[in-house]
Formats: C-alpha cells, structure tokens, sequence
C-alpha cells in the first residue's frame, strides 16, 4: 500500500519462511481482529496489531522507544478484505488482501502472508474461497473473482519419498500434492493438515531446491538467510522479533522482545557446534538414553545460534570484562557441576557467599586464573614469586578432588531444557577442554513432568504433592470430581502406594501422571 508523497504505508505481514514471497498468491488477515495504523521511524506507517507495533517500538523501529504513536482509530480486520497490494518478491504484480478466521492476533502482525504452493493451510483456505466452500464468499461479498483466481505458483521443489504419507515425488507445489494425496476436505481438516504441514516444512527446508529467485538452485535451509538478507537490504522487509508465545512478568504485563546491548555466545559456529554434534553422536562417548533425546539433541544444535549470555539486571555474577553486565542465569550455570566438586574445600559449611576462608585455607584473593587453570585443565601449579605455601599444597588437592569426579558421568534433569541449558553445557564443556573431549559429559537422562490426576503440579492450583508429604503427612489433596466440581480431600499413601503410582506414571520423556485411584487401590 501507498500513502502520500512523504508518506509510505505497509500492511505489515509476519513470516518465518522469506524465501517462499516468491509465491505470493494473497495477504490474509483476521476480518474480526483488531488493527491501527501505527507511525514509524521515517514517515512511514505500518498497519498491524497493537500488540506488534508494541514489540516494534522496542525494537527500534519507532522515533521514541517504548512508545507506540496510532493514527487514526482501531478498525475491524473486515475494512481491509479486498485491498490491492503489491507484495514483495511476488511473482504477481498485484495481489489482494482476503479474510482467514483461524488467524491469531497474540501472534506475529495479525497479517499473514499466504503462499499456497508450500504451505498446505494457505492452499486449502484459498481453494475454498475460490470453490465458496460452505458459502464463505457470501459472508463477504466485496470479494470479486478477480481477487481469488490466481494459480498456485512453484517455487521449490522436494525430492524423494514420504512413507506416512505415500507420496513419493512431492513436486514443484507440495503442499498442493500433500493436500491431493490425503484428500482434504477443507479448513476444518486440522489433523490432515497439521500432517501435511510438518512433512512439507522438514522435508522443503533440508531437501528443497529453490526454482525461483536470486536463490534460485540453492537449497531452502541456504536460501533462507540469503533471501532474508536480501529483501533488508533492499528496503522491502524489515527484522522483527517476538516471544515464542505468550510470556507474562510477575507484575502481569505481557512480555515483548526489546533490543538492548548485549553480549553474545556464538553456538552456531561451525567448528564448535560439529565438535559437540560429533559428541552426542557417538554411543561410546555420550549416551541420552533415548532415540527420541538424541534427536532433540541433534536438532538443538542445527538450530541453536547467537544466544545472550548476559543481561542488563538482576541477579547474578558480573562479566569480568564488562562489569556493568550480569551472566545470563542459563550461561552462568552450564560447567557449574566443576566448581562443585572442589566447592567444600574453598568454602566449606555454613559459608554460601564465599566471604569466610574455607578448610583449605586458600582466600578469593588467591584465586587467580592460573589456579583455576591449574585444577580444570591440567595447567602448571603456579610456582612465581609470591605464590603461598598454602596454594601450592592445596591446589594439588583441589585437583586430586575434581579429577576423581569428573568428566561428569551422568547428569539428570527435566526434557525442557534440552534445548537450551543442556546443549548449552556440552558447548561450554567443549570450549573450555577443548582438546580433551573425555573430559565432556557422557551421559544426560532427561524426564518429562509429573502431573497429579492429569493436572500440571501447582502450588496455585492445590495440587502439589512433595514425596515427603504424600507418605507421612495428612495435608495431600486428592481431586474428586462431583457433578462437575473439583473437591479436595485429605489424603496420604504408603510408600509402596508412592512407588507404584509412580511407576505406573511412567518413566519416559512424555509427562508422568500421577494416579490418586492408583496409589489408593495400592
């Protein structure tokens, strides 16, 4: 869209997938959502959400940070169907804006693009405007023929096979083929399509052939960044950032994505992330226990990149080489595990903040880094002039102590974190020894969650259980359901009734359940 002379307006449309404007067919928006027309940095004004020009205002984008500038009033999703766009990198010179229900405005813009050729929701919400599945055209009659015939356009093409779903060539458009082969009806489909829409995105992004483009030949997961990189540059898109979902602070404000400086840790450095990837591959050097972690692993670090390894505020251990920053809690705890084998010898009981001289005798003055050098990696004992009688007796044995516990042979801790801490750890293990691999973790066992008669454990909700209380205590809360009420009754088990729930529960990745019935037939 264009605005004056002086002025440009955008309808603001969110995407993951930059290499795929090429088939552009239409815009989607929410016809009952709520959306402003919002001023940005250089007289330029974007037509989105609230909720995103709010993001947008902390991410540089507007002349005073924080503050979110509307011109005009709200208006409804509805006002925009029908609007003539020229969308960038499209293949069509013109393409309009038309109404999709499922769309939601707590994600991205509350503008979507649509490119029917590889995302098969996109496809069948076009094909059934263009039928008048259900009579949807006769909910909104300003749309015109004109605006929805337009044939899908190929851009990639995927190679190879797909069992589940027998197909074996997906083509040029393969979400159109996906959606043939499996027969979907329309919108309303959602498991087909879910199906359909996981199988075309893994398979497009790693095997994809681009056929359209500046990236024409490239493989979709090169493409990608290439194309990104490209439309910033030209002046036809913009970076833009938000939480995963929604994310509220303990004041109750919804959380947004603020640029700020930062330090950084480079995961996705090549040579760093191969050695760690070559690590977990490897069953006589790592074990997770489970196919299912393993390839959580794998996929973490084919993902994981640039990761904030400080903060402005808050808690934690300054960056010694920039002290107005504090380490990032995750960052700060990933070789945690080595400080603690020789933790008792620096800082003994009773002593949390370090301040008291611990059994060996050693201060926090003395701690330079070539002791720590020393006791971690194998370093020589510092022998300069100066050097306490204390130090060189105690550092042998604060040696002695981490080379008997480490490497680390088992670590366990919760599937969530795989993502992030976990793999963050097998990084830093492989940065800080980085010529001895066998000093790397050998093993992780993560979990899923223990939920109690199929509800999260919450402290909020009445339902958390401590081991300790459900065996002696008579304040355990057992739900019982009574003509749609949920009651709580005190109760406590025997340990065996505790182990069996338990058991009965699970094990494995997937989030445990503990079973009051169970426990109490016990």
């Amino acid at each position: 869209m264009e605005g004056t002379a002086d002025t440009n307006v955008y309808l603001v449309a969110a995407t993951l997938r930059p290499e795929t404007m090429y088939g552009q067919t239409n815009c989607f928006i929410l016809p009952d959502g709520d959306y402003g027309c919002y001023q940005m940095k250089n007289n330029e004004i974007f037509i989105c959400s609230k909720r995103s020009a709010l993001n947008m205002s902390y991410q540089d984008m507007t002349e005073t940070r924080g503050k979110v500038e509307q011109v005009g009033k709200t208006f409804k999703g509805l006002s925009l169907i029908g609007l003539a766009l020229n969308a960038p990198n499209a293949t069509y010179p013109i393409v309009y804006t038309l109404p999709l229900l499922s769309i939601s405005m707590g994600k991205g813009t509350g503008v979507v693009t649509s490119v029917p050729s590889d995302a098969p929701d996109d496809y069948i919400a076009l094909r059934d405007l263009q039928r008048n599945e259900n009579g949807i055209r006769d909910k909104f009659p300003m749309i015109t023929d004109e605006m929805v015939n337009f044939d899908v356009v190929p851009i990639i093409k995927i190679p190879g096979g797909e069992e589940d779903l027998k197909i074996e060539d997906w083509g040029e458009c393969a979400a159109v083929t996906g959606c043939e082969v499996l027969k979907v009806k329309n919108q309303h489909d959602k498991k087909k399509l879910i199906k359909i829409k996981k199988a075309v995105y893994n398979k497009g992004f790693y095997q994809g052939v681009m056929q359209v483009g500046s990236a024409k030949g490239q493989l979709v997961k090169d493409a990608k960044p290439f194309v990104r990189k490209e439309m910033i540059q030209n002046g036809q898109a913009c970076a833009y950032w938000e939480p995963e979902g929604l994310v509220v602070s303990r004041s109750g404000d919804e959380c947004v994505v603020a640029f700020l400086d930062q330090w950084y840790l480079k995961y996705g450095e090549e040579k760093w992330r191969d050695s760690v990837l070559n690590h977990v591959q490897q069953t006589n050097a790592f074990d997770a226990y489970a196919d299912s972690s393993l390839k959580q692993y794998v996929n973490t670090l084919n993902w994981l990149g640039n990761w904030a390894c400080s903060r402005n505020f808050g808690l934690g251990t300054r960056l010694p080489w920039d002290e107005q920053f504090v380490i990032e809690s995750l960052s700060d705890s990933t070789i945690y595990m080595a400080y603690y084998t020789i933790a008792h010898f620096l800082q003994g009981e009773n002593n949390m903040n370090g301040q008291k001289t611990g059994p060996s005798g050693i201060t926090s003055d003395e701690l330079t880094d070539a002791c720590f050098e020393y006791v971690f990696c194998n370093g020589p004992l510092p022998d300069a002039d100066g050097t306490s009688e204390t130090l060189k007796t105690q550092l042998p044995k604060l040696r002695h102590e981490f080379m008997y516990w480490y490497p680390m042979d088992l670590r366990v801790s919760g599937k969530d974190l795989i993502r992030n801490h976990l793999t963050m750890a097998l990084y830093n293990h492989a940065a800080i020894w980085e010529n001895q691999p066998h000093m790397w973790p050998k093993s992780y066992f993560t979990n899923g969650h223990v939920m109690v008669d199929g509800t999260k454990m919450s402290k909020g909700k009445g339902n958390f259980i401590s081991l300790s209380n459900a065996i002696t205590s008579n304040n355990v809360h057992h739900r019982q359901s009574d003509n749609g009420a949920l009651e709580w009754k005190a109760q406590a088990w025997s340990t065996d009734a505790v182990r069996l729930a338990l058991a009965d529960g699970g094990d494995t990745n997937d989030d445990s359940n503990f079973e009051s019935e169970t426990a109490n037939v016990s």
